[in-house]
């Protein structure tokens, strides 16, 4: 079996127990009191103390007291959980992949994972990255917000105008402008046709810079929607990007040449590590398939012109 956490074999485990540690704070995994059949009558508790928003289903859980279970938390939940959607299916399983390539990538990501719920069914668990141990959050805005833009106008955007807000309000912009050229090519490589401007954000940490934060809501669009296309266009394009297209839009970023295209060299040299990943990963056979034929295309257009 592999791990629910990080893919690799656990054996007859569903986490190894550092992951669990990592994902929990525990060695055993929690029980996840959350029934997939009840979810709508729980999701109908938080209306009111919640500003989760999007097409999934979300719900904020916390750990009990004695570390045992994880349950539906109304206030100051440390996770978000995101069951089985009707709607599109395996999206847990996307989402989870996805990140864990993020991560491979050299992309920072918080703890996530997949866990059982009571029906059988996998979901997909992420802990908060914005929650302070003591209670209380980290200042964070996300792109539409540092625009100007209402929540409504998210898809109104461009790859541009997000370096733009970087080098306005990050503390160190080189630095987080070279992690935002990184995760454009990350999105288009894994055919992410939903980062938009809300998917994008600034935090600040405890020590008082404002950094990218760590990356979220990362799923292949391309395998529910086969023809779906980039959120925010770069320069001007939303599809049918090559080598050349980023390399023009690091120039704009002002960012080194050569910072550039170690990046995109980076693509080829993690490709057989990432189609590795994807086959051990909890997707269908087939979605497994058309994940990696789209990571092998899209790191051959990477590649040269």
């Amino acid at each position: 079996m592999n791990c629910q956490v990080c893919l690799e074999d656990a054996g007859e485990e569903a986490y190894h127990p550092r992951c669990a540690r990592d994902l929990f704070g525990t060695k055993a995994a929690p029980v996840v009191e959350v029934d997939l059949g009840k979810l709508h009558t729980l999701a109908l508790a938080m209306v009111g103390h919640t500003s989760l928003s999007g097409v999934q289903r979300k719900i904020s859980l916390g750990l009990s007291a004695d570390r045992a279970t994880l349950q539906l938390a109304v206030d100051g939940g440390r996770y978000l959980l995101k069951p089985q959607a009707s709607t599109y299916p395996n999206l847990p399983e996307n989402e989870h992949a996805t990140m864990q390539l993020a991560r491979l990538f050299e992309i920072e990501i918080p703890q996530c994972g997949l866990v059982t719920l009571l029906d059988g069914s996998l979901a997909y668990l992420v802990r908060r990255f914005d929650r302070l141990a003591e209670g209380g959050k980290f200042a964070q805005e996300d792109f539409c917000q540092l625009a100007g833009q209402s929540p409504r106008a998210k898809y109104q955007g461009s790859a541009e105008l997000c370096a733009r807000l970087v080098r306005r309000y990050a503390s160190e912009p080189t630095i987080a402008l070279l992690h935002l050229f990184r995760r454009l090519v990350f999105v288009w490589w894994t055919g992410n046709g939903d980062m938009h401007l809300k998917n994008f954000a600034l935090l600040t940490g405890a020590d008082g810079i404002v950094r990218l934060s760590p990356a979220y809501d990362l799923l292949c669009t391309r395998l529910a929607i086969p023809d779906d296309q980039l959120a925010l266009p770069i320069g001007g394009k939303r599809d049918r990007l090559r080598r050349a297209s980023f390399l023009e839009l690091a120039a704009h970023m002002r960012l080194p040449a050569r910072a550039a295209e170690r990046v995109l060299a980076e693509v080829g040299r993690t490709l057989e590590r990432a189609v590795a990943l994807v086959q051990r990963s909890f997707l269908p056979a087939e979605a497994q398939a058309d994940y990696v034929s789209l990571l092998r295309t899209r790191a051959t257009a990477l590649a040269a012109d």
